[in-house]
């Protein structure tokens, strides 16, 4: 069964911004859907879409069952929704945030603190239910937002961005409950992510998109399976350096039609090599980049991962974009401006 399906959903601002364009997918139950892409490619719309937020300008989606134009409410009694900015209350505690959150969903009293003792549990913030989310440290912080989407027990949860500005061990941990929402509670989820290996680990099926269009669907091990055997990463040049890209077009040339390439695709300053066996590949590599005089600076050979995917599709790589990710503390304060 499908909780979420989409077609030809498409989102336009002001100024003929095509935020969204044309994307479609589906989502089954209980089913982690990860949507990868850089910042400005098109998830957050897209999520603000489906949870009713804002209006598509073209295209169909139904959510859990319910068309969100004709039926919004319908939809937004059955999801839950994550913002990629904590949106807990600091100044009160962990029991009074869900409480609210479950009046704002018109639970009976009794419901909600039957809820909240199982979802406390369920995030292990058992003891932290009376303490002032202001003592919370940024992961309690983040535990406790995701909490708060779930109060109602919604068969659907949006995530946008969950894991941004937050340490690697308190990502993991984060990436810990998430998986044990689906697949110990059931709970459907629709993740939005920049981070290739989260996207890696957690998602059943990614859906990769860029400039408001899906570029390439399917489980991890099918998309990284599509590109085939080896990625050796060439640095023919030193980054900045004026003469570079004649050194990558060089070095593109030199290997172009050689029977043990499968492709290639240059950045600023690299070049990915597509071959069977990158162990085999790499001395034919040098020898013919030595033929034409061509120095290599350094030389990896990798098995593909995500990011070589999201290379293959759009020429770029996504991880220069991680750095633009906003931290928590500029998140905090954010809100204070607010």
């Amino acid at each position: 069964m499908s909780v979420i399906v989409t077609s030809q959903l498409t989102k336009v601002f002001p100024g003929d911004i095509r935020a969204v364009d044309g994307v479609d997918f589906e989502v089954a139950e209980g089913e982690i859907f990860g949507f990868l892409g850089p910042n400005g490619a098109g998830k957050t719309t897209t999520i603000k879409m489906m949870n009713t937020l804002i209006k598509p300008t073209s295209g169909t989606a139904v959510v859990t069952g319910f068309d969100v134009i004709k039926n919004p409410a319908e939809v937004r009694k059955n999801i839950g929704y994550v913002a990629q900015d904590v949106g807990v209350d600091e100044y009160a505690t962990g029991r009074e945030n869900l409480t609210l959150y479950g009046h704002f969903y018109r639970l009976d009293g009794r419901t909600i603190k039957r809820r909240v003792k199982e979802i406390f549990e369920l995030v292990d913030l058992a003891g932290y239910e009376d303490k002032r989310v202001s003592t919370y440290s940024g992961g309690m912080r983040k535990r406790l937002d995701i909490a708060m989407g779930l109060i109602h027990q919604p068969k659907l949860i949006f995530l946008d961005e969950p894991t941004v500005g937050l340490d690697p061990q308190t990502r993991v941990h984060i990436w810990d409950y998430i998986h044990n929402l689906a697949k110990v509670m059931g709970v459907t989820i629709f993740l939005t992510t920049h981070y290739m290996e989260e996207a890696d680990r957690l998602a059943d099926r990614i859906a990769i998109i860029d400039l408001g269009k899906i570029i390439a669907m399917g489980t991890p091990d099918e998309l990284k399976q599509a590109i085939g055997g080896d990625v050796v990463t060439l640095t023919p040049c030193e980054s900045g350096d004026e003469a570079c890209q004649e050194f990558l077009r060089q070095a593109q040339s030199a290997l172009s039609g050689k029977p043990f390439v499968l492709g290639m695709q240059p950045t600023d300053d690299e070049l990915a090599v597509y071959v069977n066996k990158g162990e085999s590949a790499i001395p034919n590599i040098m020898r013919l980049l030595a033929n034409e005089g061509i120095e290599v600076e350094s030389l990896s050979v990798s098995r593909p991962s995500l990011d070589d995917v999201f290379l293959k599709y759009t020429g770029r790589t996504i991880r220069a974009q991680e750095g633009t990710a906003t931290t928590y503390v500029q998140m905090q304060r954010k809100r204070d401006r607010r």
